[in-house]
C-alpha cells in the first residue's frame, strides 16, 4: 500500500485529498503546523503530525518532514496551502525516495506575483485586465482617472486588503497600507469563476472549473457551482505547458460572456475546485502523472462548507433578501466537510478554530491572522536556513 503525506491539514481540500487517497487504496499521513483536528479527525487518516512553523521556523520545518518522510515510508508529498512555497525552496534537503508535487521555486513565485503573472497570461491568451504598479493612492488615482479600478498588494490571498472601487475612486480614498508594491487593475464586470487544475511536466492532468455562488463578504467562497468553458480549459493547457509546470495551480476569473474570459491572478496551490471530484476520480493518479488523459469531474453537482453555509451564509441571505436561493441552493448541493461514515471532521473544525482563537487572543492579531500567518508567504526572500 502506498504512503502519502498530505500537508496543510487545517484546510478542507486537504480533508477532500486524505479521504480520495484514502479510497483508492493509499495510507494517509497528515501534517500541519496549526491544529488540524479537521483532516486529522477523518477516519482517512492513518497518523497525524504536527510540524514546526515554514515561515517561522524553516530549518526545524525541513528537520521534521524528513523525519515524518522517513518514519512513515512516504511515497508522495501533497501541499494544499501557501506551505508550497516553502516546500518547493527546500525541496532539495528533502529525502529522494519520495515524489514531492511542487515546481521550482521562482516558477511559483512568478505565478504568485499578482504583477509578474500577467505577463506570462498575456502571452498564453489570457486577457487579463490593464494593469500597473503603484506605490501610492495618488498614484493609482492618476492612472484610473475616472476608471473603475481594483487595488491589490501584489503578495496576499483570500481578498485581503482589495479595494474595489466600481464607481471610480473616491477623493477620500484612504492611503495604502505598507505592504510591498501594490498592482491598479482595471474592474472588469461579469461572472466570477474559480478554476483548479492539476499538471505533470507541463501536461494537464486534471481540471474544474466552478463559480463562486456564495462567499463571506468579498473573502473565499463557500459554495461552489460547477461550471464549464473551453476557453478557460484551453489557457490552462497553454500555460502549463509553456512552464513544464508541475503541481496544482489556480486562478481567478472574469468572464462577460464574450468568449474572452479574463484571467485575473494565480494562486499556484489547492483551491476549492478540487471538491468537485467525486472519491472516484483520478485525482491521485493525475497528481502521480499516471493519468493517460487530463480527468474532470464526473459527478456533476455543487459542493458546499456546510457548517459556514447554515451560520454565515444564513445570516447574508436573511440580510440581502434571498432567503429562497439560500435554500435552494442549500438543497442542491452535497457538503464537504460531513459525508456518511465520517462525521468527526466537523468536530474537529470546531475544535480547530478555537484554538486559531486562542491563538489570536494570545498574539493580538484577527482570526484570519492566526490561521494563516505561520504559512503565508509575501514576496520575501527565502535564504537556507
Amino acid at each position: 500500500m502506498p504512503d502519502v503525506l498530505i500537508l496543510g491539514g487545517r484546510s478542507p481540500v486537504a480533508l477532500d485529498h486524505a479521504r480520495r487517497f484514502a479510497a483508492q487504496g493509499w495510507r494517509v499521513t497528515v501534517a500541519d503546523s496549526a491544529s488540524c483536528r479537521l483532516t486529522g479527525w477523518s477516519r482517512a487518516v492513518t497518523s497525524t503530525v504536527r510540524l514546526a512553523s515554514p515561515r517561522q521556523a524553516p530549518k526545524q520545518f525541513i528537520a521534521d518532514l524528513c523525519s515524518v518522510i522517513v518514519q512513515h515510508d512516504i511515497d508522495l508529498v501533497v501541499p494544499t496551502c501557501e506551505e508550497v512555497f516553502f516546500l518547493s525552496r527546500y525541496r532539495s534537503a528533502l529525502p529522494n525516495s519520495c515524489r514531492v508535487v511542487v515546481d521550482d521555486f521562482e516558477t511559483l513565485r512568478g505565478l504568485h506575483s499578482k504583477w509578474d503573472f500577467l505577463p506570462m497570461a498575456a502571452r498564453a491568451g489570457g486577457n487579463p485586465p490593464d494593469s500597473t504598479l503603484i506605490d501610492t493612492i495618488e498614484q493609482a488615482r492618476e492612472w484610473a482617472g475616472d476608471k473603475a479600478i481594483v487595488l491589490k498588494p501584489e503578495f496576499s490571498r483570500f481578498g485581503v486588503h482589495v479595494r474595489m472601487y466600481p464607481e471610480g475612486m473616491p477623493r477620500n480614498a484612504s492611503a495604502l497600507p505598507e505592504l510591498g508594491r501594490w498592482v491598479a487593475q482595471e474592474y472588469c464586470v461579469g461572472t466570477e469563476l474559480c478554476s483548479y487544475s492539476i499538471a505533470q511536466q507541463g501536461r494537464l492532468t486534471a481540471h474544474a472549473l466552478y463559480r463562486p455562488v456564495h462567499r463571506l463578504h468579498r473573502s473565499a467562497s463557500y459554495y461552489f457551482e460547477p461550471y464549464a468553458s473551453e476557453p478557460i480549459r484551453d489557457f490552462v493547457a497553454k500555460l502549463v505547458n509553456a512552464l513544464q509546470f508541475t503541481g496544482q495551480i489556480s486562478f481567478d476569473w472574469i468572464d462577460a460572456g464574450d468568449g474572452r474570459p479574463r484571467v485575473l491572478e494565480c494562486n499556484p496551490r489547492a483551491t476549492s475546485g478540487l471538491h468537485l471530484f467525486s472519491l472516484n476520480d483520478a485525482v491521485p493518479a493525475a497528481l502521480c502523472g499516471e493519468s493517460a488523459n487530463c480527468i474532470a469531474p464526473q459527478a456533476g453537482g455543487a459542493r458546499m462548507l456546510a457548517p459556514i453555509m447554515y451560520t454565515g451564509g444564513l445570516v447574508q441571505s436573511l440580510s440581502r433578501s434571498n432567503f429562497k436561493k439560500w435554500r435552494n441552493d442549500l438543497q442542491h448541493a452535497g457538503d464537504v466537510i460531513t459525508v456518511p461514515g465520517d462525521r468527526f471532521p466537523v468536530a474537529g473544525a470546531l475544535v480547530d478554530m478555537a484554538w486559531f482563537a486562542k491563538t489570536a487572543l494570545l498574539r493580538q492579531c484577527s482570526l484570519r491572522e492566526a490561521a494563516t500567518s505561520d504559512i503565508e508567504w509575501d514576496g520575501e526572500e527565502l535564504s537556507w536556513p
